[in-house]
């Protein structure tokens, strides 16, 4: 339990701090690496999930099979 509120926390951060990011290099003109940084943020999250649901299957395996 404790566990996925972290990693709840941990995605909520990466989203406000890309947010942050992109809101500041848009200002600044160079909305190209705003871009950028937001496509990096959204691969950062994506990972944290696809190991999430890993973590998952790798329990309901071990449930499962024995």
């Amino acid at each position: 339990m404790f566990v996925d509120a972290l990693i709840l926390f941990q995605i909520a951060g990466i989203g406000i701090i890309v947010a942050l990011i992109h809101t500041i290099l848009k200002q600044m003109g160079k909305e190209e690496i705003a871009q950028f940084a937001t496509l990096i943020g959204f691969i950062l999250v994506l990972l944290i999930v696809v190991n999430g649901l890993s973590d998952l299957f790798q329990q309901i395996r071990s449930v499962f099979l024995f």
